[in-house]
């Protein structure tokens, strides 16, 4: 069997999927990163451990089909996250700077008070937030010893890196969309940019198309030497591609940890109402644009949620959730700030709206609801710019496969959601990638054509004004700034 070794390297465990001609995913590995916090806010990885458990996880999938010939590496990584290493001996500098990541917020109201706000984002279409790179590699590169060769990078050169011996500085264009140093419109990192950031933009890696020839593998974890890695792309833009979603205003909603919310643009836009204009992929040298929303917590508060009512995991904690009608409590989940379209990084966790009646299940239904309101908001804001129709909307992770959540989202967003029985999405879209670059699929249309096992939520006539009115209230609530009260 000829088959795509697709890595799904993610911001708590990686993953290794064997992807067949058919598209079909027929061995499947996986890994715990670990991640540390050594101060309120900070959030990092180590990425030697990184890369060894993307070795992990790779020969835990290939142990299940021995003897399979890996026709191409595919890669998909967690973004917005970044790291440094020696140009001369490969080692890693310092740690990954998480996507999670608060320390550069000051370094982000420093840019914002010297009026680089808007010319960055016109840039790049992105905001200055801490979630995004620019200030992070200026914060790597102050800790670094002089003298030294230094090499800047986005999780998949880092993989890259290290799959080829040290061989090739390289990332895609949907990683180098989300560093901050990229210029959109000339598909070029900018020298403008790097003087904004302090950062020699000759320490970043060569741009290549999302389908491209990142190099061969050397050394890399029970692969074959020689192997071609072929394609390299972001994560949610990996899912993306992995849906086929190829028409304009088609999109996807990935929930993790967080969640990205993207939909196609038949060209740039400039984004603003607090949304981000990325690249989803490159093909051809040629970019296909999307509106994308950042929400930084999601599915995270649910766990978290479910410990403080003593409930034995999620999925107690969601069928407690489904006995309350909405309407309740609010609840938002602003525990490292808030992300799209708000970004407020001094917005904080908060109930709203609580007295004597209120019942744990109406605890637990304001933070179910919280995923889906804030997947609200942002689609409303890709609608308000964008002036077309929003197409196709699918739906994929871990929380995806839960039908009562995905029916809050469609009911608040008031489209049909679809949602996919595959939980390799991102995986997939990346082997897809690959498939193309060496010939296995011949075309987005052969891709479209692959079987897909969707089932279609739609949505259900339900007044949203009570939730809605008390989820903003609790917004602003959780976005004041006031002056304590001293008690003398």
């Amino acid at each position: 069997m000829r088959a795509i070794l697709a890595i799904d390297q993610g911001t708590t465990n990686s993953k290794a999927v064997l992807v067949s001609e058919g598209g079909d995913v027929v061995a499947r590995g996986s890994a715990a990163v670990g991640i540390s916090y050594p101060k309120p806010g900070w959030v990092e990885q180590d990425p030697n451990r990184l890369f060894a458990s993307v070795c992990e996880a790779v020969n835990a999938c290939l142990e299940t089909m021995p003897g399979i010939s890996i026709e191409a590496v595919a890669i998909s990584n967690q973004r917005e996250s970044v790291t440094a290493w020696d140009a001369d001996i490969g080692e890693a500098l310092g740690p990954v700077l998480s996507w999670q990541c608060r320390r550069t917020a000051t370094d982000c109201e420093r840019l914002i008070t010297e009026g680089h706000f808007d010319r960055v984002q016109a840039l790049t279409g992105l905001p200055l937030d801490p979630m995004f790179p620019g200030p992070k590699f200026r914060w790597l590169l102050d800790r670094l010893e002089s003298g030294r060769r230094v090499r800047l990078g986005t999780i998949d050169s880092w993989l890259i890196h290290c799959m080829t011996g040290g061989r090739r500085h390289v990332c895609d264009a949907s990683n180098a969309a989300r560093s901050q140093l990229f210029d959109l419109k000339t598909q070029t990192w900018s020298d403008e940019l790097g003087a904004i950031f302090g950062v020699d933009t000759s320490f970043l890696p060569e741009v290549l198309d999302s389908s491209a020839d990142f190099g061969t593998t050397l050394g890399f974890a029970g692969v074959p030497d020689g192997t071609p890695i072929r394609s390299a792309i972001g994560d949610s833009h990996a899912a993306l591609f992995g849906h086929g979603a190829f028409t304009p205003g088609d999109g996807k909603i990935t929930f993790g940890t967080g969640s990205s919310v993207m939909t196609t643009l038949p060209a740039f836009i400039a984004p603003r109402n607090g949304i981000t204009t990325t690249i989803a992929w490159r093909l051809g040298g040629r970019p296909t644009y999307a509106f994308e929303g950042n929400i930084l917590v999601s599915a995270a508060s649910l766990p978290w949620m479910a410990n403080i009512l003593g409930l034995a995991d999620v999925g107690a904690l969601v069928e407690l959730a489904a006995t309350a009608e909405a309407g309740g409590p609010g609840f938002v989940p602003a525990f490292v700030g808030l992300g799209a379209p708000y970004w407020n990084s001094d917005a904080r966790a908060l109930f709203s709206h609580i007295n004597f009646s209120t019942t744990r299940a109406q605890m637990a239904r304001s933070v179910t609801d919280s995923i889906a309101l804030q997947v609200h908001d942002v689609i409303a804001a890709m609608r308000a710019q964008s002036g077309g129709e929003l197409g196709a909307l699918y739906v994929d992770g871990g929380p995806s496969q839960n039908r009562f959540l995905m029916q809050c989202v469609s009911n608040l967003v008031e489209h049909a959601v679809i949602q996919c029985e595959a939980p390799e999405a991102s995986a997939l879209g990346a082997a897809y990638l690959a498939g193309l670059s060496i010939g296995m699929w011949r075309d987005l249309g052969v891709i479209s054509d692959l079987p897909r096992s969707t089932h279609i939520i739609s949505p259900e006539a339900t007044d949203r004004s009570a939730l809605l009115n008390t989820w903003n209230d609790a917004l602003s609530r959780s976005t004041l700034r006031s002056t304590p009260v001293k008690c003398e």
